[in-house]
């Protein structure tokens, strides 16, 4: 998500696009004193899914870890399904929708796109 900013601030433009580039170069990297955005990031995506699963299996009945003794299967199941849609939701719209419309808008992200290493 640190090519997010970049992006949101060109379309609105409130930054031009070198320093979007910068931005997005400082978020991912952890330069210039930015080293906890991306794990605090990462860690605030993992701790939403915890806290949705959770959530959701209290609103199913599972309440008890009796209830999610006998339930195993439906727990462990929904638990690969939701983290494996997400983590392939990311890697699609960081990867692949945030570089296409960043090179859209003029930022120079040609090099990142996995598909021309």
């Amino acid at each position: 998500m640190c090519c997010l900013p970049s992006i949101v601030l060109v379309l609105f433009g409130l930054a031009t696009v070198s320093s979007a580039a910068a931005l997005s170069d400082t978020l991912y990297w952890g330069g210039e004193g930015y080293e906890w955005f991306r794990p605090t990031m990462l860690t605030i995506a993992s701790l939403s899914i915890i806290i949705g699963l959770f959530v959701y299996f209290r609103n199913r009945g599972i309440c008890t870890f009796d209830d999610l003794k006998r339930q195993r299967r439906k727990v462990i199941n929904t638990s690969l399904l939701v983290l494996i849609i997400a983590y392939l939701s990311y890697l699609l719209f960081n990867y692949v929708i945030l570089t296409e419309v960043g090179i859209l808008l003029g930022i120079e992200w040609e090099s990142s796109r996995f598909w021309n290493k």
